[in-house]
């Protein structure tokens, strides 16, 4: 296992992002990379758009085939008193309790449950696209940030490599001026030039930090402290562009996921221009339910008080039939009965209120069927047809525009990447010849033949040569990046 260097900021976890794993104290670019995949905002918000995307393919071809069901139950209280609806006054003396329940079943067919499925399969492929230009867009940017840390580290190696020289220059100036051969002017510009060469280390150290900030910044994670431990261990070999420019536009053409999202949008677009023309079709929708409820009276003794008094009434209107309305000799009505039924009267109250609260009476069964046809909307299917089809238009456009836009970038970045490598050439021809002229003049000044300012200008062009070819090669594997985001896929 490689080592791993310990931050205090590496191992606190944001109650806003996610756990961060140490950062290796030796950075590869592919690490660099993994990581990024695993902390970078931008990448992360678009895997998480995905998921919305997915589930609207399942609700789409689910709610096609199969109903929604609705589950419910309650409870409710009533107290004693009177409510009166229109002439009507309804009374009860006791507070009574309540429980019901429900089971919904609602199934519906039309035009945009048909289309539904095709365009939620289409805003899926839209957001897969959006993934990948989300990845392409963070490997572009983590290996360019990756190489202007090497750019800069190597510009700061320059920038040493001037101040040793220029240390070395002060003492030959030193030394010259010691014995007699110049003046103490030499010496002078000497010290002026080795301190000017310790401030351009001093930034170019500084720069190579604040790129590195860059590089976790555009990781997403938090640098390290202090950041110049992590030291980064891929190099990159200058290739010949061998690709051409026609198979790079056609890649582009087929692979650019940005492109490809539009075009998905486009295709999302046209089925949502078909689920507005369908809704001048009928739309069928079937329901059904089941419900039950359960009642308890807080009190039963007046109901059962109501069935003595329902069964006294009758008996004495029984026995008044019987005195007054009856002939002589006729059969006697049997006026016992009345009494003989309250007791189970009575058994059924206590135990349908012992039914609460759930011991359900069922209600019946309820189904519906029901077919819609539109006949006049006040233009309102015309409208929602214009709109998505002007949507899908302009979807269109998006879709040629983009695609011309690809072709500028991929063309772009070819001719670019072709310049940068036919410069590291011609800058690799300069450097040589500026190390030359620098040997030159140091060997005339040391001998006596020169000056000092004709070897403070030859430094100056050898230090620009060197620059100029380190960024050079850099802005080669920069542009060979671009040049791969431009067509959507890796080239090397």
């Amino acid at each position: 296992m490689r080592p791993l260097l310990l931050s205090v900021g590496l191992v606190v976890c944001p109650a806003t992002a996610v756990c961060q794993q140490p950062v290796p104290a030796t950075l590869s670019l592919a690490d660099a990379i993994s990581l990024a995949r695993q902390h970078n905002p931008a990448y992360r918000q678009a895997i998480h758009d995905r998921s919305p995307a997915a589930w609207g393919v399942r609700n789409a071809w689910t709610s096609l085939w199969l109903p929604t069901v609705t589950a419910s139950g309650g409870v409710s209280y009533a107290g004693p008193g009177e409510q009166n609806f229109l002439t009507s006054s309804f009374s009860q003396s006791v507070s009574t309790w309540s429980s019901s329940y429900s089971f919904l079943l609602d199934w519906t067919l039309n035009g945009q449950t048909l289309s539904q499925p095709g365009m939620r399969k289409a805003q899926l492929n839209a957001a897969d696209a959006d993934l990948t230009g989300a990845e392409t867009n963070l490997v572009t940017g983590v290996t360019q940030q990756y190489v202007t840390v090497l750019q800069a580290r190597d510009n700061a190696e320059v920038a040493r490599q001037q101040l040793q020289h220029d240390e070395e220059f002060l003492k030959l100036a030193q030394a010259r001026y010691d014995v007699g051969r110049t003046s103490l002017i030499d010496v002078r510009q000497a010290q002026v030039a080795r301190g000017q060469a310790e401030v351009g280390l001093l930034r170019a150290r500084t720069a190579v930090d604040v790129e590195k900030l860059r590089l976790f910044q555009g990781i997403g994670v938090t640098a390290p402290v202090p950041v110049a431990n992590v030291q980064l261990t891929d190099t990159f070999a200058v290739q010949t562009p061998t690709w051409r420019l026609g198979d790079l536009l056609a890649m582009a053409e087929q692979q650019n996921p940005a492109l490809r999202a539009l075009r998905e949008r486009e295709s999302a677009a046209g089925w949502g221009v078909k689920a507005a023309t369908s809704s001048y079709a009928p739309s069928v929708s079937l329901s059904a339910g089941w419900s039950g409820f359960a009642q308890k009276l807080s009190d039963v003794s007046g109901s059962l008080a109501l069935v003595d008094g329902q069964a006294a009434s009758n008996d004495s209107l029984c026995r008044y039939a019987n005195a007054n309305w009856l002939n002589t000799g006729s059969p006697m009505a049997p006026c016992a009965v009345f009494y003989q039924d309250t007791a189970a009267q009575k058994a059924a109250i206590r135990v349908q209120n012992t039914r609460y609260p759930f011991n359900f009476t069922p209600q019946p069964f309820q189904a519906r069927l029901t077919v819609s046809i539109p006949l006049w909307g006040n233009f309102s299917q015309t409208l929602q047809v214009s709109q998505a089809k002007a949507q899908q238009q302009d979807l269109q456009e998006s879709v040629r525009a983009r695609g011309l836009q690809v072709q500028t970038e991929v063309s772009q970045a070819y001719l670019t990447l072709q310049t940068d490598y036919q410069a590291i050439a011609i800058q690799d021809t300069s450097r040589t010849a500026a190390r030359e002229q620098l040997q030159l003049a140091t060997e005339r000044y040391r001998v006596g033949s020169g000056t000092f300012f004709e070897l403070l200008d030859a430094q100056v062009a050898a230090l620009r040569a060197e620059t100029d070819y380190i960024n050079a090669v850099y802005d080669y594997h920069k542009a060979l990046a671009a040049l791969e985001a431009a067509v959507g896929r890796p080239l090397r």
